[in-house]
């Protein structure tokens, strides 16, 4: 066989596979409570620990298939919980959404949330142990930096000796000075946003601090941007906007990367800051980076990465990657048009793919969308895609079960293969997603459709497979225990294929020309590599299953290196549904019978 340019050496192949990351959240992994009572405190409806990342949990979370687990909401942010016996001070309700409180409401980024923690007094040293488990597990782990803002009550009081708390030297008799972490109005005083269509904080409930006034003066821009000293009550009013130097007025008080900078290595760029005098904020957060590195923390996902400038970023991540040059940088952007500025200067490693590839996959799944626009996706992305990673539910996302997404678990699937073999990008799933969670708890603050992030709150179908912490799916029903060993079966195969390292052709537009009865419902691509060959169809229609001739165009046949005749051929998830290859005329032809909502991994034998 002739290899392509842009085909990996065998050698790269052998390193290179594709990561599965497992989004989770401590507060709610581990928490067996069932109470659920809306705005519950967490003597009601409990709390998840680190220390429920037992052993035995960890083991089938890596036998899911996974590679990285992000730990979400580990830094200490605002709590509504009294922690005063351990010199934590409590968080006013009229700035804190939820009871558990925002978890990129950050309130000291040198320790962890109290909440997590068996003994809040040990709660670093455990989130430690949680590190070393995860090691030896054969994970890595990622944790949340949220550059953007801070909680409005940021006190850092954990900072190490010689390290000031953001805003501890700030003039904040001026609106902006270029060392100052915060922006201010000056004169003001920062009033409690007026609440509407019967929202109150806590439900209204009675608490000694809800009392509709908050003392911070001057006032501070809030997260978003807000420069008002009353925010509104959709603004982030729960944070304050960290100043980069960033000017009033949208221009730069720090030096610009030169263009050719694109191009450059993470040491360049190291290089390059080393010679400048960059804003205290910029110190202040790569600090806090190197801190976790330096603990064990194997990478970041960094909220809201737009909102703050490119240069910081690469700043930040060659400080970052000097130190562990495998560290692994996942971005929250959500505007193209700056995708390739924050990976190639911005020195980042992954980006969300929400916009293009997810944001298309839901339209499938939701019966509006054609399968046609896939293809187009794939190929506007062609030249970063390795950098832009796939997922079909996170924390800010409706969860696939809930009535206003799919309302079926199983419509995920499709999407799901498509999603984790496509490209070489890594591949993201959110707890509770392999086994159908719906989010439709009324928790509080956040809404049903999305498990809440601000509240305390159990997670029925998790529960069920967490099975009072034996970690072994005893109380699944047999759908649910269906589903998620779909997804074991998935990812399982995404992690050890060479192939999705490989190379990519879309054969979905050459059957809907040439194939009687392929349609917009279905879609497939090949991906091979010097020693795998894969054909991917998947079935997205809920209804209606389909027989076809797959045609493999002649330009794939000869990449492969195949002559006329029959190859056998052996499906990679079930290993059930077998096909001959009829090579004939330098076209492939495979007969494909799929079942709605089925996919078919095919590898040429």
């Amino acid at each position: 066989m002739t290899k392509k340019e842009n085909e990996p050496k065998s050698s790269e192949s052998d390193k290179m596979k594709k990561e599965v990351i497992y989004q989770v959240f401590p507060r709610l992994f581990g928490n067996t409570n069932t109470t659920n009572k809306p705005w519950g405190t967490i003597e009601e409806n409990g709390v998840g620990k680190f220390s429920d990342f037992s052993e035995k949990a960890l083991e089938e979370i890596k036998a899911l298939g996974v590679t990285y687990i992000w730990y979400t909401g580990v830094p200490h942010h605002d709590v509504i919980a009294d922690y005063t016996a351990y010199g934590i001070s409590n968080d006013d309700p009229d700035i804190v959404k939820g009871r558990a409180g925002s978890p990129y409401a950050v309130k000291d980024y040198y320790n962890v949330n109290p909440d997590l923690a068996q003994n809040p007094e040990q709660r670093l040293t455990e989130f430690q142990s949680l590190i070393d488990r995860t090691h030896k597990a054969g994970l890595k782990l990622l944790i949340d930096i949220v550059p953007n803002h801070v909680a409005r009550n940021y006190e850092g009081k954990s900072s190490p000796e010689g390290i000031e708390p953001f805003g501890a030297n700030d003039d904040n008799t001026v609106e902006y000075r270029r060392d100052n972490n915060f922006y201010y109005i000056p004169n003001e005083a920062f009033r409690v946003p007026e609440w509407q269509n019967g929202y109150l904080p806590l439900g209204g409930l009675a608490h000694p601090l809800a009392d509709g006034k908050f003392d911070e003066t001057p006032a501070k821009w809030t997260g978003n941007g807000s420069r008002l000293a009353q925010p509104n009550m959709n603004d982030w009013y729960e944070t304050v906007k960290v100043n980069y130097g960033v000017r009033p007025d949208g221009t730069y008080d720090f030096d610009r990367l030169p263009d050719d900078f694109s191009g450059k290595d993470y040491k360049a760029h190291f290089d390059y800051w080393s010679t400048k005098d960059v804003p205290s904020s910029w110190k202040k957060f790569k600090d806090i980076a190197l801190y976790w590195i330096e603990m064990g923390v194997d990478g970041f996902r960094f909220d809201m990465a737009e909102m703050v400038p490119v240069e910081f970023w690469s700043y930040m991540n060659s400080h970052i990657k000097m130190k562990n040059k495998e560290a692994f940088l996942l971005a929250e952007v959500y505007n193209p048009q700056l995708y390739r500025d924050y990976i190639h200067k911005g020195k980042m490693d992954y980006l969300y793919d929400k916009v293009e590839m997810y944001d298309s996959l839901k339209h499938i799944m939701q019966g509006h969308g054609w399968t046609d626009h896939i293809p187009v996706v794939k190929k506007n992305l062609k030249d970063i895609e390795h950098h832009m990673l796939h997922f079909l539910e996170n924390h800010d996302e409706q969860r696939i079960a809930s009535p206003d997404f799919a309302g079926d678990a199983n419509r995920g699937k499709p999407a799901m293969v498509v999603s984790a073999t496509i490209s070489t990008s890594p591949t993201m799933i959110y707890f509770g997603q392999e086994v159908g969670e719906p989010g439709d708890e009324h928790a509080g603050f956040g809404q049903p459709t999305r498990t809440s992030i601000f509240d305390y709150i159990g997670v029925p179908h998790l529960q069920r497979w967490v099975n009072n912490k034996q970690f072994d799916g005893g109380q699944l029903s047999k759908e649910e225990k269906d589903l998620r060993d779909f997804y074991k079966r998935l990812l399982n195969f995404t992690i050890n294929s060479e192939a999705l390292i490989g190379n990519y052709q879309d054969i979905h537009y050459y059957n809907r020309d040439h194939t009687e009865n392929y349609n917009h419902r279905v879609l497939s691509y090949a991906r091979w590599s010097e020693n795998e060959k894969l054909v991917i169809v998947a079935n997205f229609d809920a209804k209606e299953n389909y027989g076809f001739e797959l045609k493999i165009p002649n330009d794939i046949i000869n990449s492969w290196d195949l002559t006329e005749g029959s190859f056998e051929t052996m499906e990679q998830l079930y290993n059930q549904k077998n096909a001959l290859l009829e090579v004939k005329d330098g076209i492939g032809n495979i007969r494909i019978e799929i079942e709605p909502l089925e996919s078919i991994i095919l590898k040429i034998l």
